[in-house]
């Protein structure tokens, strides 16, 4: 094994045997509950934060553009560490599909369960635009790809600050409609494929549907922790905005760097919350944390999808944080809150096809 290898093997390892002690030593070592807005902190995950307090550097989170590269090496690297075990049956396939101006990296996860033809999920990354890529987010599409029985198709798109707005999403509608109108050449049906992502990611993913609306749009979109209102003020940005893992002050950094003019006065597409119109979405699930700055974002947009008459599914999970889906190895609450994402797309798209099969 390489000085890597080996890295993650210890880290891995070390984090399972800390987060594996009976319950009342990791309380002790937590601290005392931490309540906030009538919601509890999940124990494991008030550790985890104690513990990235410990290991953090001096710069208290600051988005240095000159490591950059460095700083999106140990997003991976945190992935890996993270990665939950016994998923190794997906079977995965890399390929490059067309974006906006060249190709994409990408990973198709094909779970054992998935008949010849069957749905599929077009899934983009967290990372606030700036960080996170096809490897970060492997561990999560792995078990999506288990628990729902779906294909995941996961798609990279260009960095800010790069490539900045409107770049990661251009690449995103070009990555959609291309996997789409291929869906065949990669074991799925076109009218079953789906739009997803976390954070970032969710954000792309409920724009690819916005711009799709008129058109072949998805049959559904998962967004996990979504961002829809950039430069927003106040409200689970303040309450929230430190002490839980993201901070406003590294939220903001990364907005300055995805919209370094601010939001286009013609185009809300980097604020979706903003559009003035959401009717024709396809039908959405929306996950948010309680203890997450971003939680406002999504939940007054599944607000915004109600009264624009769009079926939407809007949970919150009151005792987590942003990005819980990475933290399914370590934490019970946070895989229960992933599995319910993924239990949500299964049976989406299992109504999308028997409506198919009744009109055939």
């Amino acid at each position: 094994m390489n000085g890597s290898t080996v890295r993650v093997w210890a880290l891995r390892w070390g984090f399972r045997f800390v987060f594996g002690l009976p319950a009342p030593v990791k309380r002790l070592m937590a601290g005392p509950p931490i309540r906030l807005d009538g919601q509890v902190l999940d124990p494991d995950l008030q550790l985890l934060g104690r513990i990235a307090a410990l290991l953090a550097s001096s710069d208290g989170g600051t988005l240095d553009q000159s490591v950059l590269a460095e700083q999106r090496r140990q997003a991976d690297l945190a992935a890996e560490v993270a990665a939950e075990p016994g998923l190794d049956d997906i079977e995965t396939r890399d390929l490059e599909v067309p974006g906006a101006v060249g190709p994409l990296a990408a990973r198709l996860y094909v779970p054992p369960s998935a008949p010849v033809s069957s749905a599929m999920l077009v899934y983009f990354h967290g990372g606030g635009f700036v960080l996170g890529s096809v490897a970060s987010i492997d561990p999560l599409c792995r078990l999506l790809a288990a628990q729902s029985g779906v294909r995941i198709l996961s798609v990279d798109y260009r960095l800010a600050p790069e490539h900045p707005y409107p770049a990661a999403l251009d690449d995103a509608i070009a990555a959609f409609r291309w996997a789409r109108a291929h869906a065949g050449d990669l074991g799925a049906t076109a009218e079953l494929t789906a739009v997803g992502g976390d954070s970032a990611g969710g954000n792309l993913a409920l724009v690819v549907a916005h711009e799709q609306a008129s058109g072949e749009q998805p049959a559904f979109v998962l967004a996990l922790y979504p961002v829809t209102d950039a430069e927003r003020r106040g409200g689970s940005r303040e309450t929230f905005g430190s002490g839980f893992g993201l901070t406003f002050e590294y939220l903001q950094q990364l907005e300055r760097l995805y919209l370094p003019d601010g939001i286009p006065t013609d185009d809300t597409r980097g604020a979706i919350l903003r559009a003035s119109d959401l009717s024709g979405m396809p039908p959405v699930y929306l996950a948010t944390a309680g203890f997450d700055p971003l939680r406002d974002d999504g939940e007054d947009f599944a607000d915004r999808l109600r009264a624009d008459g769009v079926p939407v599914v809007a949970r919150r999970f009151p005792g987590l944080v942003h990005g819980y889906a990475g933290f399914t190895a370590i934490s019970a609450a946070a895989r229960d809150a992933t599995l319910d994402a993924a239990s949500a797309l299964r049976a989406a798209l299992a109504l999308v096809e028997s409506r198919r099969a009744v009109r055939r």
